[in-house]
């Protein structure tokens, strides 16, 4: 069936809102997730798109996307050459250009309900709001193992140092004023998992603290994370921006990659 009217004019108008799917090796989840957020913006009263960072896989990720169908919601893919979920994230929010931009995961372990919440927050003024599933009024499906819980709770203790006032940075769903994140992703220099810390402390330095918002989380399968082989990795990644963010390269001075090995690209 031919689109409508109405689809037409939704597609072809500038989106209001673009979110950043990471995806890495997602034949198999990547589908489900797009239809489930693409079914969600299609129900936004203003336009949207979806853009997909094919993050080098080597599956059919990136051919799922240039096959989606191009109806009430655009996806477009991204390429991103540098490995690690932060440097996927980076690459898709430098390409967006909407007044109000986001990611999460392809898993969609978040309800996209909260999407409502968290772009009503940023119409209302808000310019960075996180899903936390540390929030009291969460409801939080967890199977972890009981290992990898501790470890959570490490992280969150030394990411508190970093990031005063967010219990949860780790969360993979997050909203923000276009104009910042782009301004703020421009800067970031960590590639792999505690990415999501750096981006929430350069926010805050920027006089932009995080609003954390209740979410629905379900623990999916397909987890990359490991304790015994990423722990270490991911101290060390911490306090690479401990220091980086103590020594604040000069303005104007471009930002490079850090050249250690990715602890981590994806959770």
């Amino acid at each position: 069936m031919p689109p409508s009217r109405q689809e037409d004019e939704r597609t072809s108008r500038p989106p209001l809102l673009e979110i950043v799917v990471p995806a890495f090796n997602e034949e198999a989840r990547l589908p489900g997730g797009l239809l489930q957020l693409c079914a969600k913006l299609a129900r936004l009263p203003f336009p949207a798109a979806v853009i997909v960072v094919d993050n080098r896989s080597t599956d059919d990720t990136a051919r799922i996307v240039r096959e989606w169908p191009q109806e009430q919601v655009p996806v477009r893919l991204v390429e991103c050459p540098r490995p690690g979920k932060g440097a996927a994230v980076r690459a898709g929010l430098l390409t967006t250009t909407a007044p109000l931009v986001g990611f999460c995961d392809a898993d969609m372990a978040t309800d996209l309900d909260a999407v409502d919440v968290a772009v009503g927050l940023l119409i209302g003024g808000e310019r960075v709001v996180v899903g936390s599933r540390a929030h009291d009024r969460s409801d939080v499906e967890n199977r972890h193992s009981r290992v990898r819980e501790l470890g959570a709770v490490g992280f969150r203790a030394l990411a508190r140092r970093l990031v005063n006032g967010v219990s949860d940075t780790q969360c993979g769903f997050k909203f923000f004023d276009g104009s910042l994140a782009r301004q703020v992703a421009a800067r970031l220099r960590t590639p792999g998992f505690a990415f999501d810390v750096e981006l929430l402390a350069r926010c805050a330095r920027l006089g932009f603290p995080a609003v954390e918002i209740p979410v629905q989380w379900h623990d999916m399968p397909g987890s990359r994370f490991s304790p015994a082989r990423h722990t270490t990795g991911i101290v060390l990644e911490l306090g690479r921006i401990w220091l980086r963010l103590r020594l604040e390269p000069r303005r104007g001075e471009q930002p490079a990659w850090d050249q250690a090995p990715d602890p981590i690209g994806y959770p």
